[in-house]
């Protein structure tokens, strides 16, 4: 069997990058610990130097010596006192610079996974997402970095600390006397035992806590992203006990871990107690029989002292161990996922618009499903295309397809005749703009989500006439002008302020301000009334003059105008030509065009 801390070697590369922080911080443990002995020294040193004088003290009443020999303990105790205080001072500012380097170096770790895990996330691809939540990939890099994190600091620096600790302790008790500090160490061996069994039940309990924080930091994003549908039926209280539902595991999972370190604690404090009174017991007997001096017994109590936080805190440190496996565990995963579209693959190149598919079928990861069956057609440069059908018939397929947000299971998608699989994504995506179904709008003002599309911030002047062009041509502008702070509006999260056929606009808008080579729209007018269907084609029209457009949508009135028409069914082709030609064939496509027609005049 694997140990349980294997997940957390792949953190020996931060190590060595901040191996001179860890370093000095070693060194400053060692060097707080030797101030931390010394006092036990002195103080041995001040009892029997105190037992001598007082015996002094006593045989000299009555002399002129006695009231010598009376301020002569008071002041050899007062040096000792000064002494011990400067250990002390000593002691907490190399302490001090311990946590400087160690704890510091724990930060710059947890700087650098985040940056690690999110570069991590832009790269994987559209399938990754579809099938893993968002609740549960903000608490990887949130909740699960964060008791990384404790392990490389506290964790490491506690450990250490025990270790330095124990050696530079037993080293100065042996000294002393080796059997009083064999009896002594007496119960540690039970207390390796101890942890021993209690580590794995500890990481077990810890990876169910951290399970029940992702299922319900998953259920808490759902609930405020859907917050409207929420609350349009009424389901609030329905809602609050789902989430008590979810609160209660993960709280039962908690109490079941703090239950387990209750326990785990105080049987070291006990452990360690043990010790001390042995101390006294054994060094009592030894005094007695002149071996030790009554010094030598405070000096061991210090120094059982000294092991009884580290030792105590041993139990902690082993908590954190567990449960920062138990997430690195999780990072790793996520990590080591591949993605299934390689975005630093390919070679750069000078997108002139002709997009062709060969024989494509597809089918989503874990289906047996093929949503496209064999799909071929071609579309030449500045031409515009099509492709409407039923629901489910695979039109968003294609879309995705053609950003190479997936990739065909059969066939091929060729731009300017090169395999699509063989182009660098940054570069072709660059050179074209896609409007998806479900619009995003960022939690930014109107101007700043419309120059997203430029990849800089919405301002300076030259921006701001790019993106009130890309208003223009989206048709979007005179609702803009209308808002509050014009384009300085914030449009809240996700565009919850905004209507759904301004958020459609705004999205087009974005992607016209790129003046891309290749357009793809999919079923983005849905939202929006005939008329301004009718102004922003024209306007479309227009401004893609020489560009390559692709137009998917269900309704006949998005895509009569276009060059070339494809109609969809179960992911085949059934159905192809220019409006005329289609409705001269009296198909598929001219009954949509009759069932869409009569619905519209019914509404009319």
């Amino acid at each position: 069997m694997q140990p349980s801390v294997q997940p957390l070697y792949r953190l020996n590369k931060y190590f060595v990058k901040y191996k001179w922080r860890f370093l000095g911080g070693v060194f400053f443990v060692a060097i707080s610990n030797m101030f931390g002995i010394i006092p036990a020294k002195l103080i041995r040193y001040a009892m029997d130097a105190a037992s001598m004088q007082i015996d002094w003290h006593r045989l000299t009443k009555g002399y002129s010596l006695h009231e010598l020999v009376a301020d002569s303990i008071s002041f050899n105790l007062l040096v000792f006192a000064l002494l011990v205080l400067i250990m002390a001072l000593l002691k907490g500012f190399f302490m001090f610079l311990m946590r400087q380097t160690i704890i510091v170096a724990s930060r710059y770790v947890e700087y650098d996974m985040k940056n690690e895990i999110y570069e991590h996330y832009q790269k994987l691809d559209y399938a990754f997402y579809s099938k893993n939540s968002t609740g549960d990939l903000m608490n990887r890099i949130s909740e699960d970095v964060g008791r990384v994190r404790s392990y490389i600091g506290p964790a490491v620096m506690y450990t250490v600390n025990l270790g330095v600790t124990m050696l530079l302790v037993i080293a100065a008790m042996i000294q002393v006397n080796p059997t009083l500090t064999l009896m002594t160490l007496l119960p540690l061996p039970i207390l390796s035992f101890v942890i021993y069994r209690v580590e794995r039940i500890i990481n077990r309990k810890s990876e169910r806590v951290q399970a029940g924080l992702s299922d319900m930091s998953t259920f808490v994003q759902e609930s405020f992203s859907g917050i409207r549908v929420l609350k349009s039926y009424a389901a609030e209280k329905q809602i609050e006990r789902d989430f008590s539902k979810q609160a209660n595991i993960y709280k039962d999972a908690s109490m079941e871990l703090v239950r387990t370190n209750a326990l785990f604690h105080p049987s070291l404090v006990l452990l360690i107690g043990l010790s001390t009174i042995i101390t006294i017991a054994v060094g009592g007997y030894m005094v007695m029989e002149g071996r030790i001096t009554l010094g030598n017994i405070a000096e061991f109590v210090i120094y059982v002292n000294m092991l009884t936080w580290p030792v105590a805190a041993l139990g902690w440190v082993v908590s954190l161990v567990q449960r920062a496996s138990a997430s690195q565990q999780r990072i790793n995963e996520f990590l080591d996922t591949k993605p299934a579209v390689d975005p630093d693959s390919g070679n750069e190149i000078d997108f002139k618009g002709e997009i062709e598919f060969k024989n494509v079928s597809f089918s989503y990861p874990n289906t047996d499903i093929e949503v496209l069956k064999d799909v071929s057609f071609r579309v030449s440069s500045g031409r515009s295309l099509a492709i409407t059908g039923g629901t489910g018939s695979g039109k968003s397929t294609l879309a995705l397809l053609m950003m190479r947000f997936c990739d065909p299971s059969k066939g091929s998608v060729l731009i300017d005749g090169n395999d699509l699989r063989n182009v660098s994504l940054g570069s072709y995506r660059s050179q074209t703009g896609f409007v998806p179904q479900e619009v995003f709008l960022f939690s930014e003002s109107v101007a700043d989500n419309i120059a997203f599309g430029l990849n800089i911030e919405g301002n300076g002047a030259k921006v701001r006439t790019m993106v009130e062009a890309a208003a223009d041509a989206a048709c979007v502008s005179s609702d803009i002008k209308s808002f509050p702070n014009g384009y300085e509006t914030m449009v809240g999260e996700r565009g919850i302020t905004l209507s759904g056929g301004q958020k459609q606009r705004i999205s087009l808008a974005r992607a016209l301000i790129r003046n891309p080579r290749l357009l793809v729209l999919d079923d983005c007018l849905s939202a929006v009334d005939t008329l301004t269907e009718e102004r922003i084609l024209d306007s479309l029209e227009r401004n893609l003059k020489d560009k390559t457009s692709i137009l998917i949508s269900h309704r006949i009135s998005t895509v009569m105008s276009a060059d070339d028409i494809l109609v969809l069914d179960q992911g085949r082709i059934i159905e192809h030509g220019t409006h005329s030609e289609l409705m001269n064939k009296r198909g598929f496509y001219f009954e949509m065009f009759e069932k869409q027609r009569i619905e519209e005049s019914l509404k009319g």
